[in-house]
């Protein structure tokens, strides 16, 4: 455990770009929005060590059993105590001659600040604070060599990028294009890449990758795009084709992002514990022990528990008669209640081998009219194309980002441009 013990007055920490350090300057009461205005105060600096809690800090603070209750309690409005990780910096503030501290902030990650602070009358808010951060716009294209993973994690344009935020490009780019081009077999050498994509920088001059606004896959010479727009004005933007077309579907092509298929949909299939044959209506999925899997479509949990042949599984019931069943699960995901309502892509439990399996691997199913399918054989139906009312909105924006793709540069001269604002 680290500690450091500071005493400081008339000093306060700006709420809106979370603990960055200490200044000679008293900001305004609105810039803090109310959190740690009070001053002087003394702090300590701890940083979780493998093992310690978050409770173990406010005991050390000669926090009382009570209190810790309404921390807890306002901890846990943004945020679970225990999620956090070794390393965590959490700073705790006194007033001078005070028992209890008065504020507490907790970094849990480097973007949010939780923001702890004890009102007059005793009781606990919290809130989080957002580093701000400053957008640019980056351009990137290249020619594939080897493989599209290689060609992101090696493209120059892409080196300030932290190692993580190139693997989420390759995943960002399989995602968008999953129903037109199977990464995994499809692409090729001499395949082609370009998109455009915002950066976001910190104050400390790192940064993290922002929103894929468009991209452009040309596979064996047949050209695909994806163009980012928010027909609901809702922040939860899709990708549309040229035409308006959504290039999703409404169901993901798989569960998980990484697997191989280990047995497929059949009339006939040798059980390796019942030890006959039968049939197997749905797909396995191998994958490592505690994988996450997605639920395919939006829908309503149907069942979430135990059976015998399925260990612990879920149904998840989408429109139209469509019903899918993940099943031999390690465990649940949060917000998996039965009713609960589930979007495509949220994370709904890990990869097991519960009930009849004789290996980590997810079971999935299909069913339509409460009949199972062959997950791999249906046709999926198509997700909704830009709305009529929207229609007009999104050539503007088509237009825009269409042009902003085209000033990516071709694969034979890789570089990155500050877009024109």
């Amino acid at each position: 455990m680290r500690m450091a013990l500071v005493a400081v007055a008339g000093t306060a920490i700006a709420a809106a770009i979370g603990v960055v350090g200490l200044s000679d300057r008293v900001p305004e009461s609105e810039e803090l929005d109310g959190v740690f205005a009070l001053a002087p105060f003394r702090e300590e600096v701890r940083e979780l060590s493998f093992g310690m809690t978050f409770g173990q800090i406010l005991n050390d603070a000669g926090v009382g059993a009570t209190e810790q209750q309404d921390i807890l309690l306002a901890f846990r409005e943004h945020h679970s105590p225990r999620r956090l990780r070794d390393g965590t910096e959490i700073r705790v503030r006194w007033h001078p001659d005070a028992e209890s501290p008065h504020g507490i902030s907790v970094g849990l990650d480097k973007d949010n600040t939780l923001l702890l602070s004890r009102t007059p009358g005793g009781r606990w808010n919290s809130s989080v604070a957002v580093l701000p951060t400053t957008v640019d716009t980056v351009f990137a294209a290249g020619e594939i060599t080897t493989d599209l993973w290689t060609a992101i994690m090696t493209d120059p344009v892409l080196s300030e990028m932290p190692r993580n935020d190139r693997v989420s490009f390759v995943d960002r780019l399989d995602r968008v294009f999953q129903w037109r081009i199977d990464f995994f077999r499809s692409i090729r050498v001499g395949d082609t890449y370009r998109f455009v994509f915002e950066r976001e920088k910190r104050p400390d001059g790192s940064m993290r990758s922002g929103s894929l606004l468009a991209a452009e896959l040309v596979n064996a010479g047949n050209p695909y795009y994806a163009i980012l727009f928010d027909p609901n004005g809702d922040g939860r933007g899709t990708w549309y084709d040229l035409e308006g077309e959504s290039v999703r579907r409404a169901f993901l092509m798989r569960p998980l992002r990484f697997s191989r298929i280990s047995s497929r949909y059949t009339n006939s299939r040798f059980h390796p514990i019942l030890r006959t044959w039968r049939a197997h209506r749905g797909v396995d999925y191998a994958a490592d022990p505690g994988t996450p899997v997605e639920v395919t479509a939006d829908g309503v949990i149907a069942r979430r528990g135990w059976s015998d042949t399925y260990g612990r599984v879920i149904d998840v019931r989408h429109g139209n008669g469509f019903l899918t069943r993940y099943a031999h699960l390690q465990g649940f995901g949060p917000g998996t209640a039965v009713g609960s309502r589930v979007r495509q892509g949220e994370t709904i439990g890990y990869v097991g081998m519960t009930g009849m399996a004789t290996g980590y691997h997810l079971h999935y199913e299909m069913h339509v009219g409460g009949r199972p399918v062959d997950p791999l054989a249906i046709e999926l139906p198509a997700d909704d194309p830009v709305p009529g009312d929207a229609f007009d909105r999104w050539i503007l924006e088509k237009n825009a980002r269409f042009a902003l793709l085209m000033k990516a540069p071709g694969p034979d001269r890789i570089r990155s441009r500050r877009a024109d604002q």
